[in-house]
């Protein structure tokens, strides 16, 4: 694949992480420092926003950074019966 569409993807990171990478893999795609993702996360959450249930859909539909799957289609292989390739 082209390396810039590579780049341009939704990713966890593998780096630049607390929990599961998800505020670290936005901030890459977005070009913007993590810690304002995470900023604005904290903020939503407190004016009702779900920011935790957000943070864990995202967690599940985003890959990590070294992986070509998200954990919720290699969930759904497996109920499948199929095998969670890489």
């Amino acid at each position: 694949m082209n390396e810039n569409y590579q780049s341009k993807r939704f990713r966890r990171s593998g780096t630049d992480r607390y929990l599961a990478g998800v505020c670290g893999g936005i901030a890459e795609f977005l070009k913007v420092d993590s810690n304002l993702v995470r900023l604005v996360l904290v903020v939503l959450t407190f004016f009702g926003f779900s920011g935790v249930f957000v943070y864990i859909l995202a967690w599940l539909v985003m890959p990590a950074a070294n992986e070509q799957r998200s954990m919720l289609e290699q969930i759904i292989r497996n109920f499948q019966g199929k095998p969670s390739e890489n």
